[in-house]
């Protein structure tokens, strides 16, 4: 059998893989490849959303606690560690956006009564209607976060180079912390996080008598379409 003689362009890449392989890199050794305007779209779009959906998540527990802190003082430290998880969220997409430049929902000001109102809204019935509140709005939210990850994984593979020579380097020879621009790498770090806490809160109110809310599977499927048209709309206007 008879093998097909390479190319000197693939010879040229296979000594470029083999010479990067040999050599420890360091993160200040590297450049990364530029993104497209699509990825850079979806980008904003992210921190844009994310930013709004956090805003809402404050306002919704601020609104809750406000209601059900004294009326259930048992709820109080339950509910304030949730609310200063959502604050924490919502500075860290705050500051996102500034330090992007990304332009905020022009609808944010229907987000702030709308939490708001939601909040208070479900407290007034009843506290497991507030849990059942919760469920809704933490299940789209780890959904959504779910995909924002898959997207920021499979759709932005960007060649990585050596900054002296310009040479393509091997990702299979970059240390796995090495192989992701450190922007990225920071934004997929706060979305694991930030989606592992929603989650968690997910599970507080299934604790605290979610399930007790009457109507219960009404209630939060509303919420639940509610969310995904504020998602939608947020991502675009």
């Amino acid at each position: 059998m008879f093998k097909r003689p390479l190319s000197s362009s693939s010879r040229a890449l296979q000594q470029v893989s083999k010479a990067s392989q040999s050599k420890k890199f360091n993160l200040s050794d590297l450049e990364f490849g530029k993104l497209s305007k699509a990825q850079i779209a979806y980008l904003d779009r992210v921190i844009r959303v994310d930013q709004s959906g956090e805003l809402g998540a404050n306002l919704i527990y601020n609104a809750q606690y406000v209601v059900l802190a004294n009326r259930y003082p048992h709820l109080k430290p339950v509910l304030q560690h949730m609310w200063d998880q959502e604050l924490h969220h919502y500075s860290t997409f705050n500051d996102l956006q500034v330090r992007r430049r990304v332009r905020p929902s022009l609808l944010t000001p229907l987000w702030k009564v709308g939490a708001v109102g939601l909040g208070a809204v479900t407290a007034l019935i009843s506290k497991e209607a507030a849990m059942a509140c919760t469920v809704a709005v933490e299940t789209v939210i780890g959904n959504h976060y779910n995909e924002q990850l898959r997207v920021l994984m499979n759709q932005y593979d960007v060649p990585i180079y050596e900054k002296n020579t310009g040479e393509v380097i091997s990702k299979e020879s970059l240390e796995m912390t090495l192989r992701t621009s450190p922007e990225l790498r920071q934004l997929k770090e706060f979305i694991k996080e930030f989606r592992d806490e929603e989650l968690e809160h997910l599970e507080t109110a299934i604790e605290h008598d979610a399930k007790k809310a009457v109507p219960y599977m009404l209630l939060t499927e509303t919420i639940k379409l509610l969310c995904h048209g504020a998602i939608y709309t947020a991502e675009r206007v």
